[in-house]
């Protein structure tokens, strides 16, 4: 059976893990120390705090912005759930920013045009996360810009963005943005098993972060009311949580960093082979925007089902008959019902719904071979050809 995506853990891998096993720490060790480091340094981004995943990374990102009740949180309909969960989880009110046709990610045209909106109405955003997916960054120049004349917040998901690059520096730089968020989980570029990171230039909000992800903890004395009692001393002084990494997964972590980037380059070899591949075959690919180079977590596809008479579930049925497996990135999250209970319908956002009924996506992992490729496209062409 051929997945639409899969780790790739080799032997000097698991010796890294191995060493841990065999050390004094598994956890709250020197490994997830060395791990942040490397991957602050490969992005070029001055601090980053490793977590247990994406979904915590990008909750504490909420809590170090100071996201409370009453504040609002905007995003991308096509986004994992966790991009807009992690404002509700503050208390904090969710909206979104409809896509952009081409690239799939937040519309900077229609984050401006709303962003106007919201100022008149007295209702802007304290923060705002773009979603770069597949592995293809926002337009974050001007995401930026915008950040500048409203007064709101970036945080990057870029949790399918480990080592893209967009305009000459890395996804994670921080550059356009105060916060990025990285993805760990095995289906990503590199992998920890589970696992997140939160990136950020700010001092400010790299003090805030570290302590909501232990407990709201500290031992720093400059931090505490009052004189230590003594060496053993901590004080608990905000709502923390245990969102710690362990050794053992940082270890892995450190140990896939070795190969970022040959993982992306393979990733980027295969995307564009698909390109060629699919040429001739009434499939959409993906757009690639000006000044950004993606890291390719997965390779999404649309089709218009009405002219090939087939529907969706048809082709997955198909395609898993002959051991494929598709995947579908993602369900508009305004249209899940617990945001449907928030007051969001069909409708809302008009170019995600358009893109979920076309959208599917392509296997697409560093050990996927050029024949097991050949067959996921002759597949689908059988597939989409024969109605």
């Amino acid at each position: 059976m051929i997945y639409y995506g899969k780790q790739d853990v080799n032997e000097t891998d698991i010796e890294a893990v191995e060493a841990v096993l065999r050390s004094d720490f598994l956890t709250q060790g020197p490994a997830i120390e060395r791990f942040e480091h490397r991957v602050a340094d490969y992005c070029g981004a001055k601090y980053a705090v490793a977590v247990t995943n994406a979904t915590s990374a990008l909750h504490i990102a909420c809590l170090a912005a100071g996201m409370e009740k009453d504040d609002i949180l905007w995003t991308s309909p096509i986004t994992f759930v966790a991009s807009a969960n992690c404002a509700r989880y503050c208390g904090s009110d969710v909206d979104f920013v409809d896509i952009d046709e081409k690239t799939y990610n937040m519309s900077a045209d229609r984050l401006e045009e709303k962003l106007r909106k919201a100022k008149a109405a007295g209702r802007l955003p304290k923060m705002v996360i773009p979603v770069h997916l597949a592995g293809q960054s926002c337009d974050m120049q001007r995401i930026h810009a915008l950040a500048e004349e409203y007064g709101f917040v970036v945080t990057e998901d870029a949790s399918h963005a480990v080592g893209a690059d967009y305009l000459n520096t890395k996804v994670g730089s921080c550059t356009f943005s105060d916060m990025t968020v990285f993805s760990f989980h095995p289906v990503k570029i590199i992998t920890t098993g589970e696992g997140g990171m939160v990136l950020t230039n700010r001092e400010d909000l790299y003090e805030k972060l570290l302590l909501y992800r232990s407990h709201g903890i500290t031992r720093n004395m400059a931090d505490m009311t009052h004189e230590p009692d003594g060496p053993w001393y901590y004080q608990q002084i905000e709502l923390g949580f245990n969102y710690r990494m362990t050794d053992l997964q940082a270890a892995l972590g450190c140990s896939q960093m070795d190969r970022l980037d040959a993982f992306v380059a393979r990733r980027r070899e295969l995307a564009a082979r698909y390109d060629a591949l699919l040429r001739g075959l009434p499939v959409r690919t993906p757009y690639v925007m000006e000044n950004t180079v993606p890291s390719w977590h997965i390779y999404i596809v649309q089709v218009d089902f009405s002219e090939i008479g087939k529907t969706k579930v048809q082709v997955f049925q198909e395609m898993k008959e002959r051991g494929i497996v598709l995947n579908l990135h993602y369900i508009p999250v305004h249209r899940q019902p617990y945001y449907e209970k928030l007051g969001f319908c069909k409708g809302d956002f008009p170019d995600s719904e358009q893109y979920y009924d076309a959208a599917f996506t392509l296997p697409l992992y560093y050990s996927l071979t050029e024949e097991q490729q050949d067959r996921v496209v002759e597949s689908l062409r059988d597939v989409i050809s024969a109605s």
